[in-house]
């Protein structure tokens, strides 16, 4: 069983890239957001909290589980930008965006 510190160190780094996502989206950092939320709910014991829903006795869904379904859902919502974002890039560069490269390059 990991220390509290070790838990607490995985928390702050699942911040940090959760905010990364949101502020730069791209596919490397989904995916270490999203890797970064399956090791918080492997390795959040010392720090759960309560247990918010319980499916038996030695199994339940407790208060640090809610972090590692956001980094999902943020991970997601993040590949879905980066996809948008580059379809814009595309559609520029081969639209209306030849003209405006015509201009910069005088």
């Amino acid at each position: 069983m990991p220390d509290p510190f070790h838990a607490l160190v995985l928390m702050n780094l699942l911040f940090v890239v959760g905010a990364w996502c949101l502020a730069r989206p791209s596919y490397t950092g989904a995916a270490v957001l999203a890797a970064t939320g399956v090791a918080w709910a492997l390795w959040n014991q010392p720090i759960e909290g309560r247990v918010l829903v319980s499916f038996n006795i030695q199994h339940g869904i407790t208060e640090s589980d809610i972090l590692s379904v956001l980094a999902v859902v943020i991970a997601a919502v993040t590949v879905y930008r980066s996809r948008e974002m580059s379809r814009q890039r595309n559609t520029m560069s081969a639209g209306a965006g030849g003209g405006f490269d015509k201009l910069n390059q005088q």
